[in-house]
């Protein structure tokens, strides 16, 4: 907070080198993503958030990223299985698909209604974020899946390291991303 508060009122340019992808976006106008001495991305921070390009920058940012190659309604996943998304791109068009954790639900039973992406998995890993816990879920239908629930919510569902569950993803909360 003082850094923000400081950085709003200074007049100059500043460079923050940082490990901490959550610092990095929520005190830069521009985030410059550095891989092995090459720049994989230079926008704002809102930017880098939503489309990031590479799989490595989407996990640092917390989100699941799969690769693989396009199809005419989604993409067929490099580890195996299909994503269905509300943007398609071009057929054949290598890309990432990036899932925020909290665009995943989490059930018991396999969900109906509107999720065009369901598929059953194991709880491998569970950890607190402040408010939230983070899911690792484990499938032979998916890649590994981070979902982010309340606690609350993994109370009422009785989650714990072993339990088997549903996840649900909705087409639109899918972003892909050309690579």
């Amino acid at each position: 907070h003082t850094l923000r508060r400081h950085l709003a009122e200074f007049g100059g340019v500043c460079l923050i080198v940082t490990h901490d992808p959550v610092e990095a976006v929520s005190l830069a106008d521009r985030v410059l993503v550095l891989d092995d001495g090459r720049v994989l991305q230079d926008e704002p921070p809102a930017e880098v958030t939503r489309h990031p390009r590479s799989p490595w920058v989407a996990r640092m940012l917390g989100r699941n990223a799969w690769p693989g190659t396009a199809t005419a309604d989604g993409l067929e996943l490099a580890g195996g299985g299909r994503l269905v998304v509300a943007e398609p791109l071009a057929p054949g068009t290598e890309a990432l698909a990036v899932i925020a954790p909290e665009a995943v639900s989490v059930h018991r039973e396999k969900p109906t209604g509107s999720p065009r992406n369901v598929w059953p998995g194991t709880v491998r890993e569970i950890t607190s974020g402040g408010s939230r816990l983070r899911l690792l879920i484990t499938s032979d239908r998916a890649p590994d899946l981070v979902a982010e629930i309340t606690p609350q919510a993994a109370a009422d569902l009785g989650i714990a390291d072993g339990t088997e569950v549903w996840t649900g993803v909705k087409a639109t909360e899918v972003t892909v991303v050309p690579l």
